[in-house]
């Protein structure tokens, strides 16, 4: 039931000042594509600032649903699991049109432990690390030999094997590359043009 521009006008009459709107219904889930038409029409009818949300994986798809919907702003979700730094990199594009350079090497993996060790300090040590697993998983998604190695993570069964395995997976890297390559492409971690140089 797509009844989003009285839904909103209502919020808008009651006093909310700022309103997110996600471009699926509550039918689709996480399936098929989110629409922005519904969005841009919201935006025409109301007066407060309105985010707009869904399928935000990039710095171009963000400008695009900026500028297709008119919304005040976009809210990032799943894209940036694993990828924190989506969002200096989407407000660099939209202000000069040009992408970041990829994070360092040792920058995820300074970011990613520090993550980690949270993780570890809320959960417990045994919860801590199996919640650990996915978010090792959004972290090195798409990298160069990534694939065996989040699945040789799975079996592990400890945090000291954790952090073994992890220095392990980042110094091999930090031998190649001194930045992030992207060779195992995923819609969340498209390959920029300098990474690709990097990868050749």
């Amino acid at each position: 039931n797509r009844n989003a521009i009285a839904v909103a006008k209502m919020a808008e009459d009651i006093g909310v000042q700022a309103l997110a709107m996600h471009g699926r219904t509550r039918a689709c889930l996480y399936t098929g594509h989110a629409e922005y038409d519904t969005i841009a029409a919201v935006k025409q009818a109301i007066h407060i600032p309105l985010i707009a949300n869904g399928d935000i994986t990039t710095p171009e798809k963000a400008k695009f649903v900026l500028d297709f919907t008119g919304a005040d702003a976009v809210m990032i979700g799943r894209a940036a699991q694993g990828r924190p730094w989506i969002f200096r990199e989407i407000e660099h594009y939209l202000l000069t049109g040009e992408h970041m350079l990829p994070p360092t090497v040792d920058e995820i993996h300074t970011v990613m432990l520090e993550h980690l060790h949270d993780l570890y300090a809320f959960y417990g040590d045994l919860t801590g690390m199996r919640v650990a697993r996915k978010h090792i998983s959004w972290y090195t998604k798409g990298l160069a030999g990534s694939a065996s190695f989040r699945h040789s993570m799975n079996t592990l069964q400890s945090i000291e094997l954790q952090l073994k395995a992890i220095d392990d997976f980042f110094n091999e890297l930090r031998t190649k590359h001194e930045r992030l390559v992207y060779v195992e492409v995923d819609a969340n971690t498209p390959p920029t043009d300098h990474a690709e140089a990097l990868a050749a």
